[in-house]
């Protein structure tokens, strides 16, 4: 089996000749333990690599060398004759230097922060004082063209893979396999994503705007969700900043001022590049478990601007389902000042888990920078417009416009990527492994011969104590993502109450420009209305609160909603959402421990114990930096780091089909997530309302308590459901995730990932004592209705995340109310989700 596999592996790599030298194999010192971070290079090039946290290298080139160089600081030079093309699994032992052998410092790897003691520092300081004057800084606007490819592999292929039973009658797809140039392993193309944009940008007014002029992939051409995936796995970031984020977390730069206390530094050479006299600085982490890289730049020597960089992240670093990250950014000399970004090559290595020899897939995104333009002023309106209508000549551009328009011709594998995956698109067994992973991404089975889409899947069954054991079937329209129009519906069947409930809702966008979209639909149902603060106007919308399975203490206080609503909402300005809509809602108990009366004098008892009620609400939705994808009547977010402002203004008319209170709401509500540098993420939440006019239970204000085990944001998990009424109110929510910061510093439990999440909670409310007496009706189910009115009631929290990459468990504490009947003082609440 081995044999088979090796003349495999040599039968390919002798295809893929243009990759002339390649080298692997690990680094010790002279008591065989593996030194990290030791340089690799070839002689008389700057081409090289560093080791990883294990002394494991591997350095290709498309050229020919015939000399290896091997260095550490502390450690004898060690330079390899090089006989072969490929040397592989090599091992190298590096001496101590007589001179410092009893200096503990180097010994250990730990270098001065000092820039009088330590050059490389000095040099870093030139950076920080120079950086705000390269790069695109430096001009008032720029444009340039921006070519980008990115690649989806399959890695470490071995005889197992080939022979398994999910490639039977797939064995086609592996006449592709080649051999990385940055980590070695075998690796199958399956995907790849080409763009053409150009950018432009305005310094002065901190703007910019991309237009795409072509995509092309290989089988998904149409495919938006996948491109806007990929636009958001592979934002861009700039090396000069303190903080690099991608993959949801923040990287310290080795270029930005905190480096000093997260890396070492050391000036290793200097030679010209492109005619530039630069310095070679090496740098690696300082601590293991932090968000850090290893690697090298080179700098020139006048400008202090960076000429190329290498970074590759510690294997040790918080980050879950990445094994490997490595960049590499390479700058241009437009003249003998300005050096500006000329390529930018970022691979990923996605596996479950990093274990070296577990297999996973390949992102690789190359973008490449070109005819760079400065200093034409545009109309600021220019940068704000935003294109309409989806245009399918952009997703089908001809071969013509690829061969003017590529930056970096294709090499072999990238061609056959495209002829592969129109041949695999044909065979059976893929498409229904394809059908299959769209269903989990979706939700929804697809009927395109219909145009249906079935689910989603995930509310098939629910649970509570009411309605017992749920099912729920449903469907949408679909004709495609930009559809103009799409109507949803769904039944729904309970085996407890013996009950059928229904919903159904369209919408119609009438107009691309201004978003101007009518709205409407009915549903009757079951739902935990005390969940929120604001009453959600979606008709088909249920709270998870309303499916709980598992509750601390009894979850009988559901309602019945009968709701028929319609309404219009436009966008005059890019995200900036008014929206108005009527309502007519019907809400009574739908338990028989729960009781929703109220003092009703035109009823013959003088009680009634179901609200009618039509209201009108107008609302303001500002969303700034927020991204959306899609030209069709539903998009969605490519982001999720902008802020949400919401304002809205509800009326309750008695003159609308005998309804039967008057009253008006006002509702605030501010919602900012704030990235602090490298200690993590905080998302704060501020909501203010008040209710004018008397109003019964079901019309007024709950505190959202939560009574499931699940951690559920803007709720408080230690209050019960209706613990807390209010018709004026005010409320805080503050969470910081720190992302391992906290955690990488205790030695027990740092190899364990885990993430310290941290919240604070507080609500304050009033409520009338009229609206006090119009609900106290005497009814032996009815309860003391409360207002956190004599101080804040808060909360607070401590939470570990990452537990096995996907369990998040929060402990929660009561600060105050304690001697609230049933108060829970304690408990914990959890959830489940895959985050990098």
């Amino acid at each position: 089996m081995k044999i088979k596999l090796l003349s495999f592996l040599l039968t390919i790599s002798s295809i893929c000749a243009y990759a002339q030298t390649k080298v692997s194999g690990y680094v010790f010192d002279e008591y065989n333990e593996p030194i990290a971070y030791a340089n690799i290079l070839f002689k008389g090039s700057t081409e090289g690599t560093t080791t990883n946290e294990n002394g494991r290298f591997y350095l290709e080139s498309d050229e020919k060398w015939d000399t290896l160089i091997v260095s550490f600081i502390g450690y004898e030079l060690l330079e390899i004759p090089l006989t072969k093309s490929v040397n592989f699994n090599l091992k190298f032992i590096l001496k101590e230097e007589a001179s410092s052998l009893d200096e503990v410092v180097i010994i250990t790897g730990k270098q001065s922060k000092k820039a009088s003691e330590n050059p490389a520092v000095k040099l870093l300081e030139k950076i920080w004082e120079r950086k705000r004057q390269n790069g695109l800084n430096q001009f008032n606007q720029y444009e340039y063209d921006q070519y980008e490819k990115v690649e989806f592999d399959l890695n470490t292929i071995d005889s197992s893979l080939i022979k398994s039973k999910l490639f039977r009658g797939m064995e086609f797809v592996f006449e592709e396999v080649d051999t990385s140039s940055v980590t070695g392993k075998t690796y199958l193309p399956i995907f790849l994503n080409e763009s053409v944009k150009k950018v432009s940008g305005d310094n002065i007014l901190n703007k910019e705007r991309q237009d795409l002029v072509g995509n092309k992939n290989s089988g998904f051409s149409n495919n938006q969700v996948i491109i806007d995936f990929i636009d958001d796995l592979y934002s861009e970031y700039n090396v000069y900043d303190n903080y690099i984020k991608f993959f949801d977390k923040s990287f310290v730069s080795p270029l930005g001022r905190s480096g000093v206390q997260t890396y070492n530094y050391v000036l290793s050479d200097s030679a010209f590049i492109d005619n530039k006299w630069c310095y070679n600085i090496i740098y690696y982490p300082r601590r293991k478990n932090e968000l850090t890289f290893k690697g090298d730049f080179w700098v020139n020597d006048s400008t202090y601007a960076i000429k190329e960089i290498n970074m590759q992240a510690s294997k040790s670093a918080n980050i879950n389902w990445v094994k490997e990250i490595y960049i590499e950014q390479e700058f241009e000399v437009l003249n003998d000042s300005v050096f500006l970004i000329k390529r930018d090559y970022f691979l990923s290595d996605f596996a479950f888990n990093k274990k070296e020899k577990s297999r996973g897939v390949y992102g690789k995104r190359t973008t490449l920078y070109d005819n760079y333009k400065f200093n034409d002023p545009k109309d600021p309106k220019y940068y704000d417009q935003v294109v309409y209508n989806y245009d399918a000549d952009v997703y089908n551009r001809g071969e013509d416009f690829w061969d003017q328009n590529r930056l970096e011709a294709l090499n072999k594998d990238e061609k056959g990527v495209y002829t592969m995956l129109d041949t695999l698109k044909t065979v059976k067994k893929f498409k229904r492994l394809y059908n299959l992973g769209s269903i989990l991404a979706s939700g929804y089975v697809e009927f395109p011969s219909i145009n249906f889409d079935y689910g989603p899947i995930f509310s098939t069954f629910g649970f509570n104590d009411v309605e017992g054991l749920r099912i729920r079937t449903g469907g949408r329209t679909y004709f495609g993502p930009n559809d103009l129009w799409r109507l949803e519906g769904f039944v729904a069947y309970g085996f407890r109450d013996n009950k059928f409930k229904h919903g159904i809702s369209g919408k119609w966008l009438l107009d691309k420009k201004s978003r101007l979209t009518v709205f409407g639909g009915h549903r009757r149902d079951i739902e935990q209305i005390g969940a929120s603060l604001t009453s959600s106007t979606d008709v088909l919308g249920r709270s998870l609160a309303s499916n709980a399975v598992f509750t601390a203490g009894a979850n009988d206080k559901l309602s019945n909603i009968n709701l028929t609503n319609f309404g219009v909402a436009i966008e005059p300005l890019r995200n900036l959402e008014v929206r108005w809509d009527g309502s007519f809602r019907k809400i009574s108990s739908a338990s028989p421990t729960f009781s929703l009366d109220f003092n009703d004098p035109t009823s013959t008892t003088g009680i009634s114990s179901e609200v009618k009620q039509f209201e009108s609400r107008f609302s303001l939705g500002y969303f700034p930096k927020r991204q959306m994808t899609g030209f069709g009547v539903e998009r969605k977010n490519k982001n999720d780091n902008f802020a949400r402002l919401f304002a809205q203004v509800t009326r309750g008319d008695k003159n609308w089909f005998n309804s039967d209170f008057d009253y008006t709401k006002l509702q605030l509500s501010y919602i900012q997530p704030w990235q602090i540098g490298g200690f993590g993420r905080l998302v704060s939440s501020v909501e203010l309302g008040k209710t004018f006019g008397e109003v019964p239970l079901a019309l007024l204000s709950i505190v959202p308590g939560n009574q499931t085990y699940f951690s559920i944001y803007n709720t408080f998990p230690q209050l019960d459901f209706y613990e807390f009424v209010t018709d004026t109110y005010s409320s805080l929510h503050l969470e910081h995730n720190f992302n391992g910061r906290l955690f990488s510093r205790i030695p027990f439990l740092k190899k364990y990932n885990l993430r310290a999440i941290v919240a604070l909670r507080g609500v304050w409310g009033e409520l009338s004592d009229e609206n006090i007496a119009l609900s106290t009706t005497g009814n032996p189910l009815e309860f003391p209705l409360i207002a956190p009115d004599s101080e804040v009631y808060y909360e607070y929290s401590f939470g570990v995340a990452n537990i096995f990459k996907v369990l998040r468990i929060d402990f929660n504490f009561r600060g105050n109310y304690l001697n609230n009947p049933d108060a829970r003082r304690f408990g914990v609440t959890g959830s489940f989700g895959f985050y990098f």
